[in-house]
């Protein structure tokens, strides 16, 4: 990732720019790099379900987390998006300190009553700002073929806002392992599912049936690259 300084210090060069000005910076990189690993490793990815995603309003994006690469590339596919992210990340110099002026949801895990409230307050001020949200409600990457329940923060901030969920999963892992530098060559299959309305319905009743769809859909993943 030799890029990401030089990157960081384009977006934090450009911070007297409107938001949407430093976003396409950030897109610049994600493209480069994305083009890069399908140069250097043959790794590309494909899309299913692009229809899903709604053209008049925004979502709550809950997605499988498997690898580093879903961070990058589902920007690309689902945008304009901020993600929720660990604050620490925040800290590295440059790429950190960019990524902080692109709205981040930035938490501290140490404190889960304080992370589940800046997650709600701020997860709302975004979605009312014409924003994705992506979170992972596994809460860290997870290897694939293993299970980790879904935590309920994703569906808590869906039925607090009255927006929608748009159900995700993908087999990453398989190509780019979770605390590996190598990468595989191969083709990462990405499902987006039909979406899950928020309204009523219980905070549990939105997290169990977005966990039901994309557990099915890694299922079908798995059957599809055998």
């Amino acid at each position: 990732m030799f890029s990401t300084p030089i990157v960081g210090v384009a977006i934090l060069g450009g911070f007297f720019l409107p938001f949407s000005q430093r976003y396409k910076f950030a897109d610049i990189w994600i493209n480069c790099l994305l083009y890069m690993l399908n140069l250097c490793c043959g790794l590309r990815h494909e899309v299913e379900g692009l229809e899903n995603i709604p053209k008049d309003q925004v979502a709550v994006i809950l997605s499988k987390h498997q690898s580093a690469w879903e961070t990058i590339a589902l920007r690309q596919i689902i945008s304009p998006q901020t993600a929720v992210l660990k604050k620490s990340l925040l800290q590295i110099p440059f790429g950190g300190w960019a990524l902080a002026t692109l709205k981040p949801i930035a938490i501290d895990r140490s404190n889960q009553k304080q992370a589940l409230r800046m997650l709600l307050d701020q997860g709302v001020e975004r979605l009312q700002e014409g924003l994705f949200v992506l979170i992972f409600p596994e809460g860290t990457r997870v290897a694939p073929g293993a299970y980790k329940k879904f935590n309920a923060g994703g569906a808590m901030l869906a039925h607090k806002s009255g927006f929608p969920v748009i159900p995700l999963a993908h087999n990453a892992g398989e190509f780019w392992p979770r605390n590996s530098f190598l990468k595989y060559p191969g083709i990462i299959k990405v499902k987006i599912g039909p979406i899950i309305s928020s309204q009523n319905k219980t905070a549990k009743e939105i997290n169990a049936e977005a966990e039901a769809w994309i557990s099915q859909a890694m299922n079908r993943i798995e059957s599809e690259t055998i």
